[in-house]
């Protein structure tokens, strides 16, 4: 049996990713319903992605835009449920480190221990919970690290650095760094205008990847936020509508992040 953690695989998919930076898609776990979720997420794979980021739907995604809160209400209304995400996260993790996202209350439906063994047993290698800052997440990361699985924690441009420094310190997988202030969503500048300003600051304060995310939806998005000193790009709106919008969720998706790919090669 492999002794490998959640962190491990994904540190090896951030050292062994074959572009500028790792490619971390963003799909929504049961949208447009689950079978098409897992049918997006193997055609993320296929088309180049490193990694993927798991999205459980919830009814009140505080860090999400429009076009993924929709998603996710379009997922709950189809009846996904944490456990048929989970379900979607077995059949993918074989193929790439997968990290769930999800809220808070979700976690504490089951408890922080039950949720992360469960969230292991499918093969999660990270967990992301945007609604749990650094002060109240001692108990859930003693809770991931005793399962192996990385808790990812968020940082913002509005984050000062003596917070930094403390965020830095206890991050597993990855610094999941947000490139604007407010909620996900598309934007005009791609990952901002100060990219290389937080990156460079994240940077100094911890010694795992440094992921940007938030507003990048283009090839042109994902190439600046490499060159701005991203280690890995994060693409989650401009996905999940193109999932909304397409006859064919699967292959569309799969077509957008083959470019998404080719910019970062």
């Amino acid at each position: 049996m492999s002794t490998l953690t959640g962190q491990d695989h994904i540190a090896a998919a951030f050292a062994a990713a074959d572009k500028r930076a790792a490619l971390m898609p963003y799909l929504m776990g049961g949208f447009p319903d689950l079978d098409t979720s897992r049918a997006i997420g193997d055609a993320c794979i296929d088309a180049g992605a490193d990694l993927l980021e798991l999205g459980v739907p919830f009814s009140d995604p505080l860090a999400d835009g429009p076009v993924i809160q929709a998603a996710g209400t379009a997922a709950l209304k189809a009846g996904a449920t944490t456990d048929g995400v989970l379900r979607v996260c077995e059949a993918l993790a074989p193929r790439a480190p997968i990290v769930l996202m999800t809220y808070v209350n979700i976690v504490l439906a089951r408890g922080f221990e039950r949720f992360a063994r469960e969230a292991a047993d499918a093969g999660a290698a990270g967990l992301i919970v945007p609604d749990v800052p650094l002060e109240e997440s001692v108990e859930l990361r003693a809770a991931c690290d005793a399962v192996g699985i990385a808790l990812v924690p968020l940082v913002a441009p509005t984050t000062p650095d003596r917070r930094l420094e403390l965020i830095g310190a206890q991050a597993r997988g990855f610094v999941y760094t947000v490139s604007v202030t407010g909620t996900t969503g598309e934007r005009s500048a791609g990952g901002g205008n100060d990219a290389a300003a937080i990156l460079t600051r994240v940077k100094a304060h911890t010694d795992v990847p440094v992921a940007l995310g938030f507003g990048i939806a283009t090839p042109e998005h994902a190439r600046a936020a490499a060159d701005a000193g991203a280690d890995g790009v994060i693409v989650g709106s401009r996905l999940v509508r193109e999932a909304a919008e397409a006859d064919r969720p699967a292959q569309a998706v799969g077509k957008l992040v083959g470019e998404l790919a080719a910019g970062l090669t």
